[in-house]
Order: structure tokens, then C-alpha cells, then sequence
């Protein structure tokens, strides 16, 4: 009886103090939602959002403003980037510009020298040819290993994602032809189930795509394009492993060759009109009115 009473003791003791252990969690709990701190720190939370989300828009404009002037060559081969000018000239601050040229080092577009800054990327086609011999060896292994490896639903991904860019595809803005021929490519590496191919490759493009965006508005680029991406993905629903690492090799042979064209016109175009003074330039600009 002494005994039952004891824990019936123990027992209401133990209820007062889960008791008293939620009534003072609660309390803090309401005293902290309603704490000067707490508040303040909802109300930064609050105005941080779209802070943040002014920073992202500033970034991306400078993104796409910046690319714009490389690609149309309003910024020079190998000439330093000078940020300060740059943020004037767009009324950006130099944090978005930074973040912006960041992005372009690594898609290609500049390099970073440390301790001196960004730097357009060269038009040299030295190494050009390395680089697309490299992507020929990967890209056609990648082939053999997508044959041998992927389930039929998998290389039906293939078919699909091509069926579906084929309509319209040579009429769509070059960005948009650039971005979508990689994501060909890369999905053929995808489908190899090698995941060190598909970051080979993607470093690849990274080096090689500043490059690809000037040839795909040349007159070189490659015509049957489409009719070469059809052949290589009518390859891979039969397996045909020779046939298609063939037609990808030969594919990236014409793409190269197409390449070194445009570069040759590119650097033509810019540095003749970089060596003309500016009487010249006055000059032939009256001789055409």
C-alpha cells in the first residue's frame, strides 16, 4: 500500500513538471515571437527577400549586356575588361558586373589572370583543334558506351528531345541553337553512364563554346546539321555503334573546319577596323554619303 502511494506521488510529481515544462516553452515561445529582437529580425528577413532578388536581376542584366558587347566584338580580343567603366556605362554596381564576368569566365567568353583581372577571350586557333580532336575521342566513345549500356526507354529520351528541336530548329536566335546542340551532345554522354565523360566534355564546351556562338552566325555554319543530329539519332535506336561514332566524327570535323573559317573573318573584321584612325574612319564614312 506504502508502495502504491510512492509512485502515485512519483507519477503527479512527474505531471506537475512536464506540466510546468510546457506552460515555459510556451511562454518562451510567445515572448520570443513577440521579442524586439524577433521581429527585427523577420522585418530584415523580409526586406532581404527582395534585396536578393534585385541583386539576381542586376547580375543577369549584366550578364546578358556584357555578352553582347563580346560577342559582337565591342570588346576586343585579349583586351583587359575594365569593371569600373563597364559599371558606369550600364549602371550596374561592380558587385552584379563581377558576379557577371565570373559567369563568363567560366562558360569560355573571358579568363581571369589573378592579380590583373578579366580579359577577353582570345581568337587564336591555336589549340583549336586540340580541343575538337579531344571532343571527337570522348564524344565517339560516349557513343560506343550509350549502344552497349543504355536501356531502350533511355535512347528513346535520345529520339525524344530531338523530335521535339527538329521543327524550327535552324530558325531559332544562335543562343538558343548553341544551348540546345551541347544538351545533344551531353545527353549522348549521359546515356554512356560514364559520369567523368559527361564532365570531360562539359569542360570541353566551357573552352570551345565563345568560339562555337561566333561560327554558328558565319556563313560556314553547318547547313546539315539537323540532317547530321537525325542520322546519328536514327544510329543509336539500332545500336549501330560504328556507323554512328562516324557520322559524330565526321560531324565534328565539318563543325571545326567551319570554326576556323569564321575565326578567320572574325579576326579580319576586328583588327581592321581596330588599325583604322579615326580620319580614316571620318574619311570612308563621307566617301558614303
Amino acid at each position: 500500500m506504502i508502495l502504491r502511494l510512492h509512485r502515485s506521488h512519483i507519477r503527479n510529481d512527474q505531471n506537475c513538471i512536464y506540466n510546468c515544462r510546457q506552460y515555459r516553452s510556451t511562454t518562451d515561445h510567445l515572448l520570443m515571437k513577440n521579442s524586439p529582437e524577433t521581429t527585427d529580425h523577420i522585418a530584415l528577413a523580409e526586406t532581404a527577400e527582395p534585396e536578393t532578388r534585385r541583386s539576381a536581376d542586376s547580375s543577369e542584366r549584366a550578364y546578358n549586356a556584357i555578352r553582347k558587347l563580346l560577342v559582337e566584338f565591342q570588346l576586343k580580343p585579349e583586351e583587359r575588361i575594365n569593371e569600373m567603366r563597364l559599371a558606369k556605362s550600364l549602371s550596374i554596381s561592380r558587385t552584379p558586373i563581377r558576379e557577371a564576368l565570373n559567369r563568363l569566365a567560366s562558360e569560355g567568353f573571358v579568363s581571369l589572370t589573378p592579380n590583373r583581372g578579366f580579359f577577353v577571350r582570345s581568337l587564336s586557333t591555336e589549340g583549336l583543334i586540340d580541343l575538337y580532336e579531344l571532343r571527337s575521342i570522348i564524344e565517339c566513345a560516349a557513343f560506343r558506351l550509350m549502344c552497349e549500356r543504355a536501356s531502350d526507354d533511355e535512347i528513346d529520351s535520345l529520339r525524344s528531345y530531338w523530335a521535339g528541336l527538329v521543327e524550327g530548329y535552324r530558325d531559332q536566335p544562335p543562343d538558343d541553337i548553341l544551348a540546345e546542340d551541347e544538351r545533344f551532345h551531353v545527353l549522348i554522354a549521359e546515356l554512356s553512364g560514364n559520369p567523368e565523360i559527361v564532365n570531360q566534355l562539359q569542360a570541353i564546351n566551357a573552352r570551345i563554346r565563345f568560339i562555337r556562338r561566333i561560327q554558328i552566325e558565319h556563313r560556314s555554319h553547318d547547313k546539315d546539321l539537323v540532317a547530321a543530329h537525325s542520322a546519328i539519332v536514327d544510329a543509336a535506336i539500332k545500336r549501330d555503334a560504328e556507323g554512328g561514332t562516324e557520322l559524330l566524327r565526321k560531324h565534328i570535323e565539318l563543325t571545326v573546319s567551319a570554326t576556323q573559317e569564321a575565326l578567320k573573318d572574325a579576326l579580319l573584321k576586328v583588327y581592321s577596323s581596330a588599325d583604322q584612325s579615326p580620319r580614316q574612319r571620318r574619311g570612308r564614312a563621307a566617301s558614303n554619303t
